[in-house]
């Protein structure tokens, strides 16, 4: 993709975001790096930006034509602050918009699926990545990482249901690619990892590594959703309890090539990626 203006990385201190924006400037891309709180990252121009602060948006579109969209955390209805964003953006000459969603959001679906299906009608050059599950919510500060490091306990309504956990570091050299190459994918992009895990699996996996026992609790529907609810605001901890049930009825068992496909190699496996995390520390 030609053209002189900034990327704009939105959630550029998160999981992905923070990812994204190192490999754009590694690359020798011009990255405004937003935050709220405008958290300075070497390489990038810091700008604060807050989802429901519309007066931080003009700032951080101003020199912008590409955007790594990450949705605010904890809200169920992001299209209200994000869809008139979006149409700011467009009109302060942003070409390029790459949203992160999930694989259990369909086009039209509950929450970012509202942004996913509006993106289209937005932006000439568009797309959606829909990763599964993050490798790093075992690693990082998810609830899940800190029950494992605190308890040694995975707490889950997903029974024994698979998913094809992702490495976040794949997500962004998807991201990459999708923000900076001559054409963008303008499609749906479901990420995942080469293979299927339980969290029994997880749970038997990070044992062995971690060296101390790690176990997957299995909760009820019922019980997840009033556990997140003293968390994040009830009708997303209900979300995120329906997203479980999904994975324990097989909506999550399936691993797609896109990865490779996007970026030439293959996507790391959980225990690959572990090990360079645990060797981080």
């Amino acid at each position: 993709m030609t053209g002189t203006g900034a990327t704009l990385v939105i959630g550029a201190t998160g999981t992905t975001g923070g990812r994204t924006a190192g490999r754009l400037i590694a690359a020798g891309h011009r990255v405004k790096a937003a935050s709220r709180r405008a958290t300075p990252l070497p390489g990038a121009e810091p700008v604060r930006f807050d989802w429901y602060d519309a007066t931080t948006h003009d700032a951080a579109l101003d020199g912008t034509d590409r955007v790594y969209l990450v949705p605010p955390p904890g809200d169920s209805d992001p299209a209200a602050v994000m869809l008139p964003f979006l149409r700011r953006a467009r009109a302060a000459g942003v070409r390029r918009a790459v949203l992160l969603s999930s694989s259990a959001v369909p086009e039209g679906g509950p929450a970012v699926g509202v942004v996913h299906r509006a993106l289209p009608g937005l932006f000439d050059e568009w797309a959606v990545l829909r990763p599964s599950w993050f490798m790093q919510n075992f690693t990082g500060a998810h609830a899940h990482a800190v029950s494992i490091r605190e308890d040694g306990i995975i707490l889950t309504a997903a029974g024994s249901g698979r998913v094809g956990f992702v490495d976040a570091d794949d997500i962004a050299a998807v991201a990459v690619r999708a923000l900076t190459d001559d054409h963008t994918p303008r499609g749906d992009l479901i990420l995942t990892g080469p293979e299927v895990l339980g969290y029994d699996d997880i749970a038997a996996i990070l044992t062995q590594a971690g060296g101390r026992p790690v176990v997957h609790r299995r909760l009820t529907h019922e019980q997840l959703r009033d556990r997140l609810a003293t968390l994040v605001p009830p009708e997303f901890a209900a979300m995120l309890a329906d997203m479980d049930r999904a994975i324990a009825r097989g909506a999550e068992d399936r691993t797609t090539d896109t990865v490779q496909r996007v970026t030439g190699r293959a996507p790391r496996g959980f225990r690959e990626v572990l090990g360079r995390e645990f060797g981080a520390r």
